[in-house]
């Protein structure tokens, strides 16, 4: 009869005071490390924008070359994926993907010329309009970033 009663004390689990504990130490863990994930989150997107803004102006630098001109704001970064009218020197795709959204979902907007120089390309950040600061703050091909 001990024999048995051994074997089911050592077979009975984890008690509903033990999981409650375990629980409550993973929101603490969470409750101190999610702020901390999520504060490095905000500046990656910034970056990825520029990054891509980046990607963007290599792109419009080889259709230069093919074109003798950059795409008009008409045309936009979509003359980097289709042949822009019956041009016959448009040796493109310039991009290997479609033209993807900016890190908040948001187009990226494309103005030739542009303000300082003969292209513009931006994204107006998180909350999708021009102008704004902190994380709704426009990333520009013009400016250093």
């Amino acid at each position: 009869m001990r024999k048995m009663t051994t074997a089911k004390r050592d077979e009975r689990g984890f008690t509903l005071v033990e999981l409650l504990v375990v629980l409550a130490i993973l929101a603490l863990l969470t409750a101190l490390a999610g702020p901390a994930l999520f504060n490095q989150i905000k500046p990656a997107r910034r970056e990825a924008a520029a990054v891509q803004i980046e990607h963007f102006g290599s792109a419009l630098d080889a259709y230069f070359l093919d074109m003798g001109s950059y795409p008009s704001t008409a045309d936009g970064l979509e003359a980097l994926r289709t042949a822009p009218g019956d041009s016959k020197r448009w040796r493109g795709p310039y991009l290997k993907k479609e033209i993807p959204m900016d890190p908040w979902g948001n187009p990226y907007h494309y103005k030739s010329p542009g303000r300082s120089g003969p292209y513009e390309i931006s994204s107006y950040g998180a909350d999708g309009r021009e102008g704004g600061e902190g994380e709704d703050a426009d990333i520009n091909s013009w400016q250093a970033h």
